[in-house]
């Protein structure tokens, strides 16, 4: 039913809201209440002065009346409903029941946006407690330290005697392991709790670069204006650690290689005509494609073309750089979805690949993701190459013949659909395994 016929149903959801009868509105309205009875059935439509007569009557917007939910309602229980694709709900009458119950729509809308919260949660935490090596250590040594206190008290509760030089020593030993028990579950709860600055410098020095970027927003003004790479990563990463620092430089170098051959001012404006897309950049330069999708992702917020996403990994599928992007989210510590692109690329260099890719069980829209994989280095005889791949994520256009592709972050926390490359079954769900 199209939404603007459901401006009956309207009127007497909101009549009957207020308690009103339909022979009292009538009166009120001027009108007959056979009249009234037909536009509350949606057999007579209504505009103009009764429109506003009734909407002032009722307490209400004429708009709210005519146009009902608004159309980002319309769409949050669009999405609901495709996620939860055995539930049959009707499709066909959503804006129906959207228009005559706002409230129940809003609250099932708002409780779907709630899930997609919780389970980006889990993602994260399940994320960081299979692959964060620094929560591993440290877990490690709280249950060896538990394990050895447990031992000396399981020794000293024996019955029968002990010796008085051995029951002390038990006695330092179980006082020094539960004092070592509580320094290490000081600094696991520091940890956990850690954010920003605090959570880089526990982290690994990987860890340590990516924060700094995402604080810059990708962008290196320094950079942009000429600045030696080493100096700026002097200066920007004289908090970070020294393996961190010499992992910044080298970042840093290859940004000040992609400025140079792509200088922000002419990018800036090229962007206006190619957009985000990166083949096309590239052939305005004369560069390659990975080259253009790195000078994309660290361009300044305010660029005309929008924000884009970045993953880079080497041969062995470990990340080098991420940039994630709200609809794309890029697990921190590997294990990622075999599904996407850019390991596709690995086994297909100096192949662009092009996808419209979709995260499974997630409200946001889709996302195209161009991969392309190419030598880290110069050729060298009778050596193989080491190849880097770069894949490169865009919010997909409005209107796209391709259909997106439904694909993962990780399969432990992914409730696609039984999936031929799936490892593991998901704690969001049963899918086939």
């Amino acid at each position: 039913m199209a939404r603007d016929t459901l401006t009956g149903s309207r009127i007497r959801e909101r009549r009957i809201i207020l308690g009103m009868k339909q022979a009292e509105l009538a009166r009120r309205a001027d009108i007959s209440a056979s009249y009234l009875n037909l536009i509350e059935h949606n057999r007579r439509r209504i505009g103009g002065k009764l429109l506003l007569d009734i909407a002032e009557i009722l307490g209400v917007e004429p708009s709210m009346l005519t146009e009902g939910a608004e159309a980002a309602l319309i769409a949050a229980l669009r999405e609901a409903a495709l996620h939860a694709q055995s539930s049959g709900a009707e499709l066909d009458r959503l804006d129906e029941f959207a228009g005559r119950f706002p409230g129940w729509a809003r609250l099932l809308a708002d409780s779907r946006a709630r899930i997609e919260t919780l389970e980006r949660s889990v993602e994260a935490l399940t994320d960081r407690l299979a692959h964060d090596p620094h929560l591993a250590d440290a877990l490690h040594e709280m249950l060896s330290t538990v394990t050895a206190i447990r031992s000396a008290a399981s020794i000293l509760a024996e019955p029968g005697e002990i010796d008085p030089d051995w029951q002390r020593r038990f006695h330092r030993n179980i006082y020094e392991d539960s004092a070592r028990l509580a320094e290490s579950s000081r600094s696991l709860a520091s940890y956990l709790e850690a954010e920003g600055k605090a959570a880089a410098e526990s982290g690994t020095p990987q860890e340590e670069v990516e924060a700094l970027f995402e604080a810059a927003d990708y962008h290196i003004a320094p950079l942009d204006a000429g600045g030696l790479p080493g100096e700026v990563a002097q200066e920007l990463g004289a908090a970070l650690s020294p393996t961190a620092r010499a992992l910044l430089r080298r970042a840093f170098e290859r940004y000040a290689a992609d400025a140079a051959a792509l200088p922000l001012p002419q990018v800036l404006e090229a962007v206006v005509v190619t957009g985000t897309d990166p083949l096309a950049l590239a052939r305005r330069f004369g560069t390659d494609p990975a080259r253009a999708m790195r000078r994309l992702a660290t361009l300044p917020p305010s660029a005309p073309c929008g924000q884009v996403g970045l993953a880079i990994c080497d041969a062995s599928g470990v990340f080098t750089f991420r940039k994630p992007l709200p609809d794309f989210p890029i697990p921190r510590f590997g294990a990622d979805c075999p599904l996407w692109p850019l390991f596709a690329a690995l086994s297909r260099p100096m192949s662009v690949l092009s996808r419209v890719l979709h995260s499974a069980g997630r409200q946001s829209g889709a996302v195209t993701a161009i991969a392309f994989a190419q030598p880290s280095g110069p050729p060298e005889i009778n050596r193989e190459p080491v190849f880097e791949a770069h894949m490169m994520i865009a919010p997909a256009r409005a209107r796209t013949e391709e259909r997106p592709e439904e694909v993962g972050v990780t399969c432990r926390i992914c409730p696609r659909a039984p999936c031929p490359a799936r490892r593991e079954p998901s704690l969001l769900g049963e899918p086939g395994f």
